[in-house]
């Protein structure tokens, strides 16, 4: 009675610690949809995910290179069989970044292993591109001034000067950056004249765009340098779109 009560908590045990997710968790890390584009930030959502909780550090990055796994975890994530790059793992999440070679426009199959044992494989729409820009709070987007200043509600933005945004999900860069590498230097995107700025629905001027790409130094963060117009409304919503996809909306800047 003893062995069949071991052996039923270690079956159970083992059972348990298959990771648990479904197509429906794996999802863009900011917008919370299954869609995604090469080199965007990517989440899993679930139950077993992890025995414990850890996220990158600088030192996790051995020549450089970004780890497909964080030492003492046991997790890995695959995007049709190409270990991704790993960013955070806890029981209940996983942070990763769909390689910048994954194919656009096609369906991919995701899957995460923990010490060995495989979770299921589910089907990710891989997208041509997936634009989000981060955010300060629900609200606010997230912009800087040339100086390194935050810009929000004591330090608003004004007309004609320049501020940096920053996003996920704009797909490939000329140069593309090296699998599990961070970006070197400025790389514009691929799909530059598809891409547009809105300012309360209006399209920004393309001159006003000095240059969206690769932040140089990161990985699968995108860098987005604009003038803003002289007449720039008050605290306008912004959104951007590539492919003719849309960022969320909701976002504003503030400004004065």
């Amino acid at each position: 009675m003893g062995l069949q009560l071991l052996l039923l908590l270690a079956f159970g045990s083992a059972e348990r610690t298959v990771p648990d997710y479904t197509a429906a968790t794996v999802v863009h890390a900011v917008t919370g949809l299954p869609v995604l584009a090469p080199n965007t930030f990517a989440t899993i959502y679930g139950k077993g995910l992890a025995f414990t909780t850890r996220e990158l550090l600088a030192s996790d990055l051995a020549a450089g290179l970004l780890p497909v796994h964080l030492p003492g975890t046991g997790v890995q994530v695959f995007v049709d069989g190409i270990n991704a790059p790993v960013w955070y793992v806890s029981p209940t999440q996983i942070n990763f970044l769909i390689p910048s070679h994954a194919l656009a426009g096609r369906e991919a199959q995701v899957w995460m292993t923990l010490d060995g044992r495989t979770g299921p494989r589910v089907p990710l729409r891989i997208a041509e591109a997936a634009p989000a820009l981060f955010a300060l709070d629900p609200e606010t987007v997230l912009a800087v001034k040339l100086d390194g200043a935050l810009v929000n509600a004591g330090n608003p933005a004004q007309g004609g000067e320049e501020i940096l945004l920053f996003a996920t999900g704009l797909g490939p860069t000329f140069p593309e950056t090296p699998y599990r590498q961070l970006a070197r230097g400025p790389a514009p995107i691929l799909r530059r004249q598809e891409f547009r700025l809105l300012l309360n629905a209006q399209m920004a001027g393309d001159a006003l765009i000095r240059y969206v790409g690769a932040a140089p130094g990161f990985a699968g963060l995108y860098q987005i340098n604009v003038r803003l117009p002289d007449s720039l409304p008050l605290n306008p919503e912004v959104r951007i779109t590539l492919a003719e996809v849309a960022s969320p909306a909701g976002l504003r800047l503030p400004s004065r």
